[in-house]
Formats: structure tokens, C-alpha cells, sequence
């Protein structure tokens, strides 16, 4: 994704409402808010077709975005996007400030690597979360985070405690105590098929 799709051009708006709201949407605008940074919530309105194209990159989730705001730019993280319920359409984003000296808490999504090692003859992995809770300083923030499975033995699971996060990125969850160690992936044997029996036949070859 480039750093153009990363620049959304947004407008303060007045006129507050489902009224408002709706008649925004029929216009092919998304209703927004932005707050945080102990600073005073602004409504805005940004292009539909714009945001339409950005939210389908995964960055547009976890990455550092920029909204340019009556001349300003200013630096956000999207904290929600809701959207029609069958139609492809968004209809309200909001939008969190960020301080570069203030940690944020966002996800963060999780790619797998080297599955198709993990799964020769038919073992089968299953993502048990496919993003995580972190907090970090904007500057610190990864546009995603790296599980590799390549080593992971039939029956076996990775937990949080498993995962490397990049430097000055805390996991959330574990932060809160061992009883919150969740599990990220597990390998699982074919069906019919247990770990204990591959050993046997793998001893055999």
C-alpha cells in the first residue's frame, strides 16, 4: 500500500445527525469522528470512494494514518469502521489522535509464515487469533506481526509468550498476567490421524 493511500483529505462538519449522517452517505461522503490527545472530538467527512480504496489494504488498519484537516495535518489511528450491512459501503470511521511522545493501544494483524512446510502430509494449522492487542509509541508501531510455524510439531500450540514482538511493542493481553497467555495457531494432525501415529510411522521409514 503507498503512503497516498495512507492521506485521507477530511472536512470539519456541522451538521450533526442521522439527518445529516444519511444525507452525507447518499453523497457519497463517510461520516467520521476524531478525538483523543485530550483535545475536543471533531466531526468530519471524508471521501467514500477514497476510504473504499484504502480499507483494502490490511496497513489501513494498524498503520500511523494522516488526515488532512482544514490545512493540518494530523496523525491518527482508526480505532472502528462500520459498514452496510450488505452493501459494500462504509458509514462512519473513527479516528483516534496520535501523540508521539503517548502510547496507543491498536491491533496489530498477525501473518503466518511457512505454512506450506507445516502442513505436508495433511497436517492441517489452525489461527486461533488473527490479530493482536498491543500498545507502543506511534513510532513503534509494526504493520503487522510475524508467526513463523515452519518448526511447530503435530499437536503442538504457540502462545503469546511465543511470539517475538518487534522492540517497544508490549502485548496487551499478557500484560494483564499469566492467565492471559492466549493461544495464537496449533498444528493439527489429518483427520483420522494422530501425532502419536505419524511418530510410529515416521520411526518405521
Amino acid at each position: 500500500m503507498s503512503n497516498e493511500l495512507y492521506t485521507l483529505n477530511a472536512e470539519v462538519r456541522a451538521d450533526l445527525g442521522t439527518g445529516a449522517s444519511r444525507r452525507l452517505r447518499r453523497a457519497d461522503k463517510v461520516p467520521a469522528i476524531l478525538y483523543g490527545a485530550e483535545k475536543d472530538a471533531v466531526a468530519l467527512t471524508l471521501d467514500h470512494n477514497k476510504v473504499l480504496k484504502a480499507q483494502e489494504d490490511e496497513g489501513f488498519y494498524s498503520h500511523i494514518l494522516t488526515l488532512n484537516i482544514a490545512g493540518e495535518s494530523v496523525e491518527a489511528i482508526l480505532k472502528d469502521i462500520q459498514r452496510h450491512p450488505y452493501k459494500p459501503k462504509i458509514t462512519h470511521l473513527d479516528f483516534q489522535r496520535v501523540d508521539a511522545n503517548h502510547k496507543i493501544h491498536t491491533k496489530v494483524p498477525v501473518h503466518f509464515l511457512n505454512e506450506e512446510k507445516a502442513t505436508k502430509g495433511g497436517n492441517t494449522v489452525a489461527h486461533l487469533v488473527t490479530e493482536i492487542d498491543v500498545t507502543c509509541l506511534p513510532a513503534a508501531l509494526p504493520e503487522f506481526i510475524e508467526v513463523d510455524v515452519a518448526a511447530l510439531e503435530v499437536g503442538a500450540t504457540l502462545h503469546l509468550s511465543d511470539i517475538k514482538l518487534p522492540a517497544g511493542v508490549t502485548s496487551v493481553e499478557l500484560a494483564k498476567g499469566e492467565g492471559h497467555d492466549q493461544a495464537v495457531v496449533t498444528l493439527n494432525a489429518p483427520k483420522g490421524s494422530s501425532a502419536s501415529e505419524e511418530e510410529a510411522e515416521d520411526a518405521a521409514e
